[in-house]
């Protein structure tokens, strides 16, 4: 279970949840991992977690919607490892609401960390994974469901965030970078927040999965992104993968 051996992955978000999973399954199939975040004190507790289970990790700060802090972030990870390999944007500010409630600055923070930062991070990091790297950007079935009323914002950015991923691995195929994406349905803070503050909806939802479960962070989503990042994925690229126990029909 160390196909990934030698490879030094970036993952944003890193701190929590979906983040800190996808981060322990990259580790565990070999990867040196940089975890960063804007809180170091979550993204220094991962890495410890990853170095306890005899892996390799460091954290860094960054805030991804300052480009600065992302150039800064993407050369101190190169100084570090000495390369970069995986490129994972997770990061994502999340507001729910219905469109005429959204603040224009909520809209802003949504789309600045969302988009905007894939972007910005997939341009910083595209020297480095150039002749053999892979990017898995995160998506969400938000942007798919027929009815997304009350998360219009998070499910414009996240299909944002799709668009930009076909776009990057149809330009960048001839420079050897794949470019992926997943949307998850896995346990959270953010899940478990919402479930314990509209259970019934959050009930409700859970029965349109027909596996009848949340994801594991690390053993189902983490699992995923390990998949498009190694070679066994060679011949995948500008693809979004529903990882939701079923829940989403991609058309």
């Amino acid at each position: 279970m160390a196909e990934l051996t030698g490879r030094i992955a970036l993952v944003t978000g890193a701190g929590q949840g979906v983040g800190r999973g996808i981060a322990l399954a990259l580790a565990s199939r070999g990867a040196a991992v940089a975890l960063a975040g804007r809180t170091v004190g979550k993204v220094e507790a991962v890495a410890d977690e990853i170095r306890s289970r005899a892996g390799e990790a460091h954290a860094f700060s960054c805030d991804v919607t300052d480009p600065d802090s992302i150039a800064a972030l993407v050369g101190a990870v190169v100084d570090e490892f000495g390369g970069l390999s995986i490129l994972v944007n997770n990061a994502q500010t999340t507001v729910n609401g219905a469109l005429l409630d959204v603040s224009e600055d909520e809209y802003g923070a949504v789309m600045d960390s969302g988009p905007r930062a894939t972007w910005r991070l997939m341009r910083t990091c595209h020297p480095h994974l150039k002749g053999g790297g892979a990017i898995v950007n995160l998506g969400s079935a938000a942007g798919v469901r027929w009815d997304p009323s009350g998360y219009g914002v998070y499910a414009a950015a996240k299909e944002g965030i799709r668009s930009l991923t076909r776009a990057a691995a149809c330009e960048w195929a001839r420079d050897g970078i794949r470019v992926n994406a997943v949307l998850p349905l896995a346990s959270s803070p953010a899940l478990e927040q919402w479930s314990q503050e509209r259970p019934d909806e959050a009930g409700d939802y859970l029965r349109t999965v027909p596996l009848g479960r949340f994801g594991d962070p690390e053993d189902d989503i983490g699992a995923a992104v390990v998949f498009l990042c190694g070679d066994d994925s060679r011949f995948i690229t500008g693809h979004s993968l529903p990882v939701d126990g079923g829940q989403v029909l991609m058309r």
